[in-house]
């Protein structure tokens, strides 16, 4: 049988995610759909408005029939690493046979083309040309790519396509044996299937209301239960204190590990973490015309939590499972016996997996620790939560 991955987040989950999997299985005449999904932190630079569990769980009722953790150290990425992280953890599985993810193009000829351009070093020659200008590295790369390929490479003008071809270049590093294959994002606001925005539902959640009515009902009862139990919605300002705590207790050197950490935007970093009153303020201070706000709020998450650029380049220790269904049950075997990895369904079961995988695990406690404190109800911001939660089986 085939199994086709998707990387995603489902911040949250809504109509437009459940038709990528539906068209999915569709596209591969039936097949078990296996998700790797970001944890409490997401790629944005910003905290999941719904924990990762109850994230999972939504996205099991929504058709997954798996959903692994990608680890805290790829979610707070930039979109090549995120990219690669997910499909490390897939390739990992030794049974996923496909990659599919969504894209403006609704095809991937187009995308492998600007794939196979950027990883040429005629393209990495002509990016580092475009920086030396002043240009951000966005810009640099689209300029660059299309004095290789021409408007071919106006691909990366849409957020999807640039995703997805992060995802063809990870393909072809790692030298996957799974196939791409996308489905076209359509629909809008005023699409009758819903809105296919998670950004427009966190803000209708932000703004106090209830969203409920566009997402698919399976899924909101389990975000609505999260609510009625003070564990959500959940924002990044109810953490504003403990992270500038945080940002201000590190030693200079701390912020010269970070990810994405170069010409000066580190140093900046620190010296505003030190002076400005909010969490807000230390990244609008920080800030250049060159570098994207979401790079900012990413290397700040990243030195809270006290994940280094190394952490990033490195291979995942082991494969988290969130939850699963009864398809997911029976691919799990399969996937014990297989995988290149081991898989960690207990939580006290990564304590047997040696130093490295202990010190991963470490970090997503410290992560969830963390999470934990922006929950709407005080009573739940106990810490240890990592050690406690099992994976939702449904």
């Amino acid at each position: 049988m085939k199994t086709a991955g998707i990387i995603c987040e489902y911040n949250p989950i809504h109509n437009g995610h459940l038709r990528h999997i539906a068209e999915t299985r569709a596209l591969l005449n039936g097949c078990a759909v296996v998700c790797v999904m970001s944890g409490n932190f997401v790629q944005r630079g910003d905290i999941a408005v719904f924990s990762r569990h109850a994230r999972a769980a939504a996205a099991v009722v929504a058709g997954a029939d798996l959903v692994l953790e990608l680890p805290v150290p790829y979610a707070l990425s930039s979109a090549e690493s995120f990219a690669l992280g997910g499909v490390r953890v897939l390739n990992a599985l030794g049974v996923v046979t496909h990659l599919s993810f969504g894209s403006e193009s609704g095809e991937t000829s187009c995308l492998q083309k600007a794939a196979d351009s950027l990883n040429t070093q005629a393209a990495s020659a002509l990016i580092r040309q475009e920086l030396k200008s002043g240009a951000s590295y966005a810009a640099a790369r689209h300029v660059a790519l299309r004095q290789l390929i021409g408007d071919d490479a106006d691909v990366l003008q849409s957020p999807n396509n640039i995703l997805g071809v992060e995802y063809l270049k990870a393909l072809m590093s790692t030298s996957s044996a799974m196939s791409p294959v996308t489905v076209c994002r359509r629909g809008s606001a005023h699409d009758s299937a819903g809105p296919e925005s998670a950004s427009q539902l966190r803000r209708i959640l932000k703004q106090g209301g209830a969203p409920w009515h566009l997402m698919p009902e399976s899924t909101a009862a389990i975000y609505k239960e999260e609510t009625a139990r003070g564990r959500g919605p959940v924002f990044i300002g109810a953490l504003d204190s403990a992270l500038l705590s945080r940002l201000r207790m590190l030693p200079d050197d701390a912020f010269r590990r970070l990810p994405d950490a170069s010409e000066g935007l580190e140093d900046r970093l620190m010296r505003f973490a030190r002076s400005e009153p909010t969490f807000g303020a230390v990244l609008d201070a920080a800030k250049t015309k060159r570098y994207a706000l979401s790079r900012l709020r990413r290397m700040a998450l990243c030195a809270a939590l006290g994940i280094t650029a190394a952490d990033t380049k490195r291979p995942p220790e082991y494969i988290r499972v969130l939850a699963l269904n009864q398809t997911g049950r029976q691919l799990l075997r399969e996937i014990k016996e297989k995988a290149s990895l081991p898989v960690v369904t207990k939580p006290a079961g990564v304590k047997a997996l040696g130093e490295r995988a202990l010190s991963m695990f470490h970090q997503e406690a410290a992560a969830t620790d963390l999470y934990a404190l922006a929950y709407p109800k005080p009573e739940n911001r106990t810490g240890g939560q990592e050690w406690t939660t099992s994976p939702a089986v449904l």
